[in-house]
């Protein structure tokens, strides 16, 4: 009965465009009837069926037909799409968070949303430690681009405790170097994006990546693990711009202000545990990067000739003091940054698989990781057992691609960091590090929980280790080899 209805009121209004001004009712048709239809519950497939019916008869419908096309190009997306101007939206959509930096990508990208998709756009930028100066004046330039709103969130100490720290306890390091900088932040980011987006009613999210990177990726698993009902534009993947050029062009024809920073000839990113440097002569794997090039460690060379110690306290695998002091997860972090850079500590130049199947070169300046990853592992050498250790660095390769591969919130990585906070229960205790000349070695470890004595160990007789005990333990350990070899010998 109630299609029935719905058809009925489709004829009568068809009936009535006849009567009145084609312009007037055109405009009339393409903006309320069609929502009307679609509250009525008419499908779009229905509505197609009567359109053409309707095209058949002696009175034309120029708008009426232009609309229906655009609106059911998808009938997925019927409730949704409309027309702006002479555009057709991509889908209609009502207010989109977008992870911005004020650059010139993201710049461009707050007009392309509004152009392409009819939508309001918050802007939301997370200080994960990439500098000041990369927040400065971010309000003007996102609302003279057209954003309604900037969303500032400080999710440094987030980032270092809820993230950085797991990777470190687990020792999760990417194809034997990468410590996992870019890898470990965009989940957190991605994850206050979905906080942001329920706080101003958004029903969409957006980011900036390209559809060559791993960042995508990183970006929208997350968004489907904590909210799969947001809809996600990614407009690399889908606008005509492309390069740098043509954004220029599209910001000065959409009025947007476009950022008179000097462009870099490196693609960086920043936070608090690292700086990576990819492009330009480092897209040639021969080439030596440049010795300007490093922004977060000074050249070895240049470094003191002073060796300078620090020790680094641990509870339970996580980082808690240095030299005797105890710091805040990102303050502990940064101090450490400092430390180590003016050594030249943590430079990795590297050639790594991404996900999506190409091989890339970069280049990473971690100092103070590099110095906590030591501390831990040293650590780990007194408080766990020779079979812990072998079945926690195999954990920690997957680990480390699962955080790669964007699948942070992956029930897997989650049961994985459970037995890596469980196992390393006793690790607690202190590490004394030299660091020279982009050098560090241990120099000295202590802890409570050590597994390793003296009395044991020492080379004297002891009551607890007889060494004549060893003889019998080779004959019974040796035994599949002494009978190989017998085989082989006919004996």
């Amino acid at each position: 009965m109630a299609q029935a209805q719905a058809i009925s009121s489709v004829n009568l209004l068809f009936r009535g465009s006849i009567k009145s001004s084609p312009r007037i009712q055109d405009k009339l048709c393409c903006s309320k009837k069609l929502d009307s239809l679609q509250e009525l519950g008419v499908k779009a497939s229905e509505f197609n069926g009567l359109a053409i019916a309707h095209s058949r008869s002696s009175f034309a419908l120029p708008c009426a037909t232009h609309g229906i096309q655009a609106v059911l190009t998808n009938d997925k997306e019927t409730a949704s799409s409309s027309v702006v101007g002479e555009k057709p939206l991509r889908k209609k959509l009502n207010k989109v968070v977008l992870a911005y930096s004020g650059g010139l990508d993201t710049s461009v990208i707050v007009p392309w949303l509004r152009e392409n998709y009819g939508c309001e756009v918050v802007c939301f930028t997370a200080d994960v430690g990439q500098g000041i100066k990369e927040l400065d004046g971010l309000e003007a330039k996102a609302k003279a681009s057209g954003a309604c709103q900037l969303v500032v969130k400080d999710l440094k100490e987030e980032f270092v405790k809820d993230y950085i720290f797991p990777c470190l306890r687990a020792g999760a390091i990417y194809e034997r170097k990468y410590l996992l900088g870019t890898s470990m932040a965009r989940p957190v980011i991605a994850k206050a994006m979905v906080d942001v987006a329920r706080e101003v009613g958004a029903d969409a999210v957006s980011h900036g990546c390209t559809g060559k990177g791993n960042d995508q990726v990183r970006f929208e698993l997350t968004f489907f693990a904590l909210n799969p009902e947001l809809s996600v534009v990614a407009p690399w993947r889908e606008w005509e711009i492309t390069g740098r050029e043509d954004a220029i062009e599209y910001a000065k024809k959409h009025n947007v202000p476009v950022p008179v920073t000097k462009k870099s000839i490196y693609s960086r990113d920043r936070n608090l545990w690292h700086l990576s440097h990819e492009g330009d002569i480092l897209e040639d794997p021969a080439n030596e990067p440049m010795k300007d090039m490093y922004m977060m460690s000074i050249d070895p060379q240049d470094a003191p000739d002073q060796p300078e110690y620090v020790n680094i306290g641990i509870v339970a695998g996580i980082p808690v003091s240095v030299n005797g002091k105890e710091l805040s997860p990102a303050t502990l972090l940064s101090e450490l940054n400092e430390i180590g850079g003016r050594h030249g500590i943590g430079r990795i130049d590297m050639v790594e698989n991404r996900l999506v199947g190409m091989k890339s070169r970069g280049v990473y300046e971690t100092p103070g990781g590099t110095i906590l990853f030591t501390a831990v592992q040293e650590l780990e050498s007194l408080t766990l057992d020779r079979e812990t250790i072998q079945v926690k660095d195999s954990l920690a390769l997957k680990y480390a691609e699962l955080v790669y591969a964007g699948r942070w919130f992956d029930p897997l990585r989650e049961s994985m960091d459970a037995f890596m906070e469980n196992i390393t229960k006793t690790t607690t205790g202190s590490v004394t590090l030299k660091l020279y000349k982009g050098s560090v070695s241990v120099t000295g470890r202590q802890s409570p929980h050590s597994l390793y004595r003296q009395d044991i160990s020492s080379f004297e007789s002891g009551d607890i280790y007889n060494q004549a005990d060893a003889a019998g333990f080779i004959r019974l350990y040796g035994l599949p080899m002494r009978v190989r070899a017998m085989l082989e010998k006919g004996l």
